[in-house]
Order: C-alpha cells, then structure tokens, then sequence
C-alpha cells in the first residue's frame, strides 16, 4: 500500500512540475511554490518507498565479492549486513524523529507557501523504521536458512520468506 502511495505521489509530482513548465511558458507565471511543493512530495516519496525497496531487495548489493565466498560464510555475511543496517536505520529512524520533533516544535515552515515541514520529515522517519522491519525480517530468514543449510537430515525450521507473506496480505 505504502509503493502504491508513493507512486500516486510521484505522479503528481511529475503533474505538478509539467504544468508549472505550461504555466511558466505560456502565461508566463509559474505556479506558487510550485519548487517547494516539489521538494515537499520528493520527501513523501522517498518516506513511501523505503520499506517497498528493502521488500524488494532493490538496494545496492556487492555480489562481486559475496558470490566467491562458501555458501555457508555467505549466509552468515548476509545475516551480518542486515543486522547492521537494521539496526543503522533504527538509529537512522530515531534521530529523523528527533529532528521531525524540533521542527514541529520550533514551527519550522517552508518560506513562500508556509507548509509545516516536520510532518514530511516524520513520514521519512516512518519509512525508515519500517524499513528496520522489513530488515529484522530478512535477518530472521538468514538464521533459519543458515540453520537449515547447517542441520542435517529433514529441516525442521520454516519460514515463508517476506515476498510470500506480503503477496499473501495484499490478497486478503
């Protein structure tokens, strides 16, 4: 749901910013705050679409490398690196907060159209944290498939993968 708001949003900024260009060549006048807006709606696409790229797994990856190593130290690598970013986007997550929190509180608005700024910064806060889910998950995958590759006999431990678990909470 958060992917698809994020691209209803992204659409109307590319809306947004066509019809400034009409609006600025043809009647000679711009929309107002149209590059506040902007800015605006590029920080509600990023808090949007955090979470739907880590589900992806649509973030830079060092395969070079990780794809000589054992498999058995690839998995344990994997569960290293997202443990870490986990937990460097939950900090990542508090501080945005933090900051979204001085903000609301200070009143910080944008200069020419006055739009309070700090409930944009808390959607990229929002969008972090549930990234750090989206991670804690994968960590959790790669113990049980670390486990399961290194048991011998039948694997007793099971976990659908995220894919399956969001395809199957969109279906309902």
């Amino acid at each position: 749901a958060l992917d698809r708001a994020a691209g209803f949003v992204l659409a109307a900024t590319m809306v947004l910013i066509v019809v400034n260009v009409l609006f600025t060549t043809i009647l000679k006048k711009p929309v107002f705050g149209a590059y506040e807006y902007v800015g605006l709606l590029t920080a509600a696409v990023i808090g949007l679409s955090l979470a739907h790229c880590g589900v992806q797994n649509a973030h830079i990856d060092i395969s070079l490398v990780v794809d000589w190593l054992p498999a058995g130290l690839r998995a344990v690598l994997s569960v290293l690196i997202n443990l870490i970013s986990m937990c460097f986007l939950a900090v990542s997550a508090w501080y945005v907060g933090a900051y979204a929190r001085s903000m609301m509180e200070s009143g910080l608005v944008t200069s020419t159209t006055q739009i309070p700024i700090y409930p944009f910064v808390y959607l990229i806060a929002l969008g972090m944290l549930i990234y750090c889910l989206v991670l804690l998950v994968r960590v959790v995958e790669s113990v049980i498939k670390t486990v399961n590759e290194n048991v011998s006999g039948d694997k007793v431990y099971r976990l659908s993968s995220i894919e399956s678990v969001i395809k199957a909470a969109n279906e309902k």
